[in-house]
């Protein structure tokens, strides 16, 4: 498992914003957070890209609605899809800023 993560490494895109303009777009830092996940560093993911978790969320309850109709589906898709756009926002606002 582990040498599957290390090639994965390798074949990660480059931020096509970073390269062009010098500073990091609001997606940067995705990759490796998964790729943290795969390997079970769950903290080190949420510090990479702390929208990791809402967007997984929000995948994860559209695959399940695929399969099992959910009774408040789009007051919980609307829900999760705010605060995923409020993360990356804020994360985004944070990482350029303030750091």
């Amino acid at each position: 498992m582990k040498l599957l993560l290390i090639q994965l490494e390798d074949y990660m895109l480059p931020c096509l914003n970073k390269s062009l303009f010098g500073f990091d777009c609001m997606g940067c830092g995705l990759q490796r957070s998964l790729n943290l996940i795969l390997q079970g560093e769950f903290l080190a993911a949420f510090y990479m890209y702390p929208t990791i978790y809402p967007l997984l969320s929000l995948f994860a309850v559209i695959g399940i609605n695929i399969f099992k109709k959910i009774k408040y589906f789009n007051k919980i898709i609307t829900i999760l899809a705010i605060v995923t756009v409020a993360t990356i926002m804020v994360s985004f606002i944070i990482k350029t800023f303030i750091n």
